[in-house]
């Protein structure tokens, strides 16, 4: 690995390739024994060498700065957006002591920033920051892999991630904003669980030997045919990941970037203007040839916190029902009042609960008198106090 890191980071222009592969190699040992064991977590050669392209596109971007910088800016890019969020500061530390003393400046993302938050406001949600980022770190996925994955449980907002940057990449181009990486963004959507393997890729009838397209690869095709423009498009596979169906895929995320069909045909895919997005919840059955292909975006179930969803839902009932913004803050208020003591005696209620158990507990161990029940062997004195007393004064006699 150290050996073609630094004859990668050679080709890309930087000058202590040599030192800078190691200190890479390092780290990602390191990242592999020390972080949690996650099924979307890779840390093979095909994750050095995204890391190892992006630091050389950010070296011709950026020609001034340190090649520590941009080396770290891209492990960051590359690696925080799939990490959760413990493995995420854990992965920072290390990074830290390989390259001590490293300041790296924060990345302004400027115009995009902007029309993210813009498409969070027109498809009425709120612009929170951390999912806003998720949403940058999806961007900065899509131009170093052909194939992404959205990994997270239901209702983290793994859809309207991609769809936010769908509409601020779009908007960027009607704006005429001079980068050529924002461009107009069409999506088709299709769920691959719910056909068979036949609907999905194609297969011949049995009956007339004739060959019969399937969904995926008549909207690949239908995708290459328009690819003639700079429009990106993206075919965004939203269900469960398995081995069953998304092994055919492997030949499409590889560099070859073409669809082979069971009847001999390949497609060939642009791999410019063209993407693979996989929606999932998790990739528990997914063969590591597949995770090592595509690149990562983790979307925490905690990303966004329950304001916004309040705050969106009190939009609505404004629209609807006429009310004013000071309303809405009120009512903002009195939601969060109520979740706060309800939270309160929650907890109140869970240490009562905890000492009426040990009560309990201490109850049971108490010696029995003559009666048959519980009493005190001395006046005064608890029944199991006055016991390890006796018990102590015949140890020291």
């Amino acid at each position: 690995y150290a050996l073609v890191a630094e004859v990668m980071l050679f080709s890309e222009g930087f000058e202590d390739a040599k030192n800078l592969s190691r200190k890479m190699v390092q780290l990602y040992k390191l990242a592999s024994e020390q972080l949690s064991q996650q099924d979307h977590y890779d840390f093979g050669m095909r994750a050095l060498k995204s890391v190892l392209v992006m630091a050389g596109a950010l070296k011709r971007s950026n020609p001034d700065l340190s090649e520590d910088i941009v080396l770290i800016r891209a492990i960051r890019d590359s690696n925080i957006p799939k990490f959760l969020s413990e493995d995420a500061r854990l992965f920072n530390a290390i990074v830290g002591d390989l390259f001590p003393g490293v300041t790296i400046p924060v990345t302004d993302y400027g115009a995009l920033q902007l029309a993210v938050d813009g498409a969070c406001r027109h498809a009425g949600l709120q612009p929170v920051p951390s999912f806003s980022t998720k949403v940058i770190q999806l961007y900065e996925t899509f131009n170093v892999r052909f194939g992404v994955m959205l990994v997270g449980p239901a209702g983290g907002g793994k859809t309207r991630c991609y769809q936010t940057l769908k509409t601020a990449m779009t908007q960027l181009r009607k704006d005429g904003n001079p980068d050529t990486n924002y461009q107009a963004v069409h999506t088709a959507v299709l769920n691959p669980k719910s056909i068979k393997m036949g609907e999905l890729y194609g297969e011949y009838n049995v009956l007339t030997n004739e060959w019969q397209d399937g969904l995926a690869s008549c909207i690949i095709r239908a995708c290459v045919a328009e690819s003639t423009n700079e429009d990106r498009r993206w075919v965004v596979f939203d269900g469960p990941v398995d081995a069953i169906w998304v092994e055919n895929m492997n030949t499409v995320l590889d560099d070859n970037c073409t669809l082979c069909l069971p009847n001999a045909e390949r497609i060939k895919l642009n791999p410019v203007t063209m993407r693979m997005l996989f929606e999932v919840a998790d990739l528990a059955v997914a063969s590591p040839a597949t995770v090592s292909r595509c690149g990562m975006v983790y979307v925490p179930p905690d990303c966004v916190g329950w304001k916004p969803y309040v705050k969106s839902w009190l939009a609505t009932l404004t629209s609807a029902h006429g009310l004013v913004a000071n309303d809405n803050q009120q009512n903002l208020q009195a939601i969060e009042a109520a979740f706060t003591a309800s939270r309160r005696n929650s907890t109140v209620g869970d240490k009562e609960g905890a000492a009426g158990q040990v009560d309990e507990n201490a109850q049971d161990e108490l010696p029995m008198d003559d009666a048959g029940g519980s009493g005190e062997l001395h006046e005064g004195v608890p029944a199991t106090a006055a016991a390890m007393a006796a018990q102590s004064s015949m140890y020291q006699s």
